[in-house]
């Protein structure tokens, strides 16, 4: 299904202020190498993470699922200088290069690539976040949310991806599109947090606490 007519995507790409040449660079070889490019952040959203990490004054942002590096960079650009990036990554092949962007970009010293089981990682990790970008496996999308939910300053917020999922929430048939059905349901309900559902690309889902 698609959610967007192609024509208004194409507008709203063109509306958005471009990135810069090193996402340009790694958007190219995302397609090129890396299996299931259509994973990567993109122009608009990318730009929409960096608003939001920048209009809330973040300084500490956890993201789950790195995947080549993309929202991180876009994140980082909207960071005081004293601020961080705490970003997870399953799939050592994604965090070299992700790595490698990150060490040719204004921003290597507030991004940490950490490889392994996201949950594992943020039980490792001190301290609370400002701003958290959930984009990583479906499934674990309702532990990831409850792991960081509590871990979430006063006016943290928390952005979960990819929560139209093409449509499939309508009728879920699969185990990915099932989770992020339940999960929507589930945070329409939740009295812990307040919730709006953005049907921006694939959908995101903002959330702050209650």
């Amino acid at each position: 299904m698609d959610l967007v007519d192609a024509r208004i995507e194409q507008y709203a790409d063109a509306h958005t202020t471009p990135p810069p040449p090193l996402l340009t660079e790694l958007t190219a070889e995302t397609h090129a190498t890396l299996a299931s490019p259509d994973m990567l952040t993109g122009t608009v959203v990318g730009r929409l993470l960096e608003l939001l990490v920048h209009g809330t004054g973040a300084k500490r942002v956890l993201e789950i699922g790195t995947f080549s590096g993309y929202s991180a960079l876009a994140m980082a650009a909207g960071l005081p200088p004293d601020g961080r990036i705490d970003t997870c990554e399953v799939d050592p092949v994604h965090a070299e290069m992700a790595r490698r962007y990150i060490a040719r970009s204004p921003y290597a010293d507030r991004i940490t690539v950490h490889v392994g089981p996201a949950l594992e990682t943020i039980a490792a990790l001190a301290g609370e976040f400002d701003f958290v970008l959930i984009d990583a496996d479906k499934p674990n999308y309702a532990n990831y949310f409850e792991a960081v939910l509590p871990r979430l300053t006063r006016n943290g917020l928390i952005a979960v991806d990819n929560t139209l999922w093409s449509g499939a929430v309508l009728d879920p048939r699969d185990d990915m599109a099932r989770a992020i059905a339940e999960l929507n349901d589930r945070l329409a309900v939740d009295e812990r947090v307040t919730v709006a559902q953005l049907t921006v690309r694939d959908g995101i889902t903002l959330i702050r606490r209650a």
